[in-house]
Order: structure tokens, then C-alpha cells, then sequence
């Protein structure tokens, strides 16, 4: 498929070649970026944010695209990333399908997409190329790096790549490993893709489309993106009208059956399957403890911020809440001033993106205080 890009995306040269931690190099590759507010005189008003995996770089409305963005309540003027202080940078993640350079995207080598021929992905690629962008733009240290889910892994990255890139950090629903509960959704994820005869080793197109590998890996992220507490409330074990059934005996029956099929389809075309499959590896990849021999905790306490916030909810199974823990308390360790915060909202861990309500008034404290 084609890369997606929304209107008013702008972008950032990497250097050329552009390295990868695993092998390889990207030549001629760019980083997709939007920003909102303005860079103060003494350039220490910026804040990075780094998105989880399917997400563009338009995270709310701004005059390039007033059409509302993926944390459109979180992000503006008088909002809690309040955009009348803070000159606010998103960054679409390398490696994706929406304007940054990732498997979909054309080799000027060979004038033909990438496909299984783009590098092996890491996270730490991906904070790299976030952190040319941050250059680009005249920033020497940001004010905070904000990640959010396999965003707070690219934020964990970033601040161990670079020491003093950051004076504070908020960890949304992030990480500093992969657990082996996340693995192995996510392994599945990707065998679903790759099992589809129409995935056809990375070489398919609009025609020959893995639609059902893509509907599949889609369906496996959202029910781990909720909670068993909302999928009960929002839908109980209501069922399908009659009209509405399938004749196949297996077919859909209940109303949360028809939820998933529904959100599947509309996500299949929008996001790219190879783009998809090498994100994913990326978050199992990770592993802050790379960067404290063998311990994550002295991994994270080699981190050097002033200012940390770990906040999660106790219904997330993806990222569950001893990880944001870990992530305050690694940070501690190592001088910062970080305080671990647990949410009771029964949205898993989609929660940072729908329970404003509760996320709002904890990141917006955190950067008043700032």
C-alpha cells in the first residue's frame, strides 16, 4: 500500500546514510513531525512528544490541519500540554506509514518500496531520528519528553541515547522492556499477518491484500487494548438482532463480536502490514537493561533527568502498572525527583487516549509544575 499522510505533515532530512542499531542504513530517508505553539526566546520551552505504534505526527488541531488529532483533548491552548506555554513537537515514529521513512516507503536505490528489505527496526532508531528532528528545529535540551505507550519505550531510548536531551519526562503507559505476556500478543499479531497467503513474504499490494491477517492482528491488539471491566460493561452478552447474524453457524452472534469486526475493517487499509510487523518487533526488542549490564533498573538509573512522571491504570494487560513502577523508581534511583502515579479507570490501557478526565489533570499538574 501507499504511505498515509495527513495534510499539513511537515518533514525533516536524516542524515544520509542513517545507521540502524542492528545493521543497515536508510539513504534519503525523512522524519514526519508537526508542531504546535512557539519556540520561546531561550528555546527551553519545548516538548517532545513520542507516539505508540499506529499514530501520525498530528496529535491535535493546529493552522497547517485544523482537523482534530489523535490526542486532540490533551493538547492546545488551556489544555493540559497547554500550547500557550509550551512549544509542543509530535514526531511520526520511523518506520511507520505516515510520512516518516518505514517498510512502505519508496528505496531510491531501487525506485520500488522497501518492504522486508528495510533494516531491522529498533526503538532506539526511532529516538535517533526524533532527536534530528529536535536539532532541525534549533532545540538544544527539551523541557520534557512525553512517550506514550511503545512511545514511552522511544522516550526511555531517547534519554539513554542522549544525557541532558531532557530536563523531565512523563511516561504514559510505557515501559523499559517488553513482558512476556506482551510478547507474545504481539507475536501473534504478526503471525496472523504473515500467515495470510496474500502477505506473499512482504510483496503485496491493493489487489492481494492481507486484509484477514491484518483484521486478525488488529482484533488481538484491541481486546489488549481495553479491559475484561469495560468489554462487560459496554456490551455485556448482548447479541446480535437476527437480521444482523451471519448464516455461517460461526459467524458473528455477539454485539462485542460485532465491535471488533467493525474496528478491524476500518483499520486494515490505514495502516501498512510490513510497517506494522517491524514496529511491533521493535517494542519486543527493547530493553533499558541493555544500558546498566543486564539491569534494567541500573539501565534507568543511568538516566540523568530533574523531573519524572510514570503514570499507568490497574486494568492495562499490555503495560500493566509495575512497569510504570519500575520506570519511577529506576529514575529515582538514579536523582530524579519521580513520582510513580496509578489511575483507577476501567479503559486498560487505551485509557490515556479516552479518560482525559483522569490523564488530563496528572500530565498538566506535572508541566505547571515545571
Amino acid at each position: 500500500m501507499t504511505e498515509t499522510v495527513p495534510p499539513g505533515t511537515r518533514f525533516v532530512d536524516l542524515p544520509s546514510p542513517f545507521p540502524f542499531k542492528r545493521g543497515g542504513a536508510l539513504a534519503g530517508a525523512r522524519m514526519a513531525y508537526e508542531t504546535w505553539g512557539r519556540l520561546n526566546a531561550a528555546r527551553d520551552n519545548a516538548v517532545l512528544i513520542l507516539t505508540g505504534l499506529s499514530p501520525n505526527a498530528h496529535a491535535a488541531a493546529n493552522e497547517a490541519n485544523p482537523e482534530p488529532g489523535w490526542w486532540e483533548a490533551m493538547l492546545g491552548p488551556g489544555k493540559p500540554i497547554d500550547t500557550d506555554r509550551w512549544f509542543v513537537v509530535c514526531v511520526n515514529s520511523l518506520g511507520s506509514c505516515k510520512g516518516s521513512t518505514g517498510a512502505a516507503s519508496v528505496d531510491p536505490a531501487t525506485g520500488r518500496p522497501y518492504r522486508l528489505d528495510f533494516p531491522d527496526l529498533s526503538i532506539e532508531d526511532g529516538a535517533r531520528a526524533a532527536k534530528v528532528v529536535v536539532e532541525a528545529l534549533g532545540i538544544g535540551t527539551l523541557a520534557c519528553v512525553i512517550g506514550n505507550s511503545m512511545g514511552g519505550m522511544s522516550a526511555l531510548a531517547y534519554l539513554l541515547l542522549f544525557p541532558g536531551g531532557a530536563r523531565s519526562h512523563v511516561n504514559v503507559s510505557g515501559s523499559a522492556q517488553a513482558l512476556p505476556f506482551s510478547i507474545a500478543i504481539r507475536s501473534l499479531q504478526r503471525e496472523a499477518i504473515r500467515l495470510d497467503p496474500n502477505w506473499n513474504q512482504g510483496h503485496y499490494d491493493d489487489h492481494a491484500y492481507p486484509e484477514n491477517g491484518m483484521r486478525i492482528a488488529r482484533k488481538l491488539g484491541v481486546v489488549t487494548y481495553r479491559s475484561a471491566m469495560e468489554w462487560d460493561g459496554r456490551f455485556g452478552r448482548v447479541r446480535l438482532d437476527s437480521e444482523c447474524r451471519e448464516d455461517d453457524p460461526f459467524g458473528l452472534e455477539f454485539e462485542v463480536e460485532r465491535y471488533l469486526e467493525g474496528h478491524a475493517r476500518r483499520f486494515v487499509r490505514t495502516f501498512d502490514p510490513n510497517c506494522y510487523l517491524y514496529l511491533s518487533r521493535s517494542m519486543d526488542w527493547f530493553d533499558a537493561a541493555e544500558y546498566g549490564g543486564g539491569d534494567v533498573m541500573k539501565g534507568l538509573a543511568s538516566i540523568r533527568v530533574e523531573k519524572a512522571l510514570a503514570i499507568g491504570v490497574h486494568t492495562d494487560i499490555l503495560f500493566p502498572l509495575q512497569q510504570q513502577e519500575q520506570v519511577a523508581d529506576g529514575l529515582r534511583a538514579g536523582g530524579a525527583d519521580a513520582r510513580f502515579l496509578a489511575l483507577e479507570s476501567p479503559q486498560g490501557h487505551d485509557a490515556f487516549l479516552v479518560d482525559i478526565a483522569r490523564f488530563g489533570p496528572a500530565i498538566g499538574g506535572f508541566l505547571a509544575g515545571l
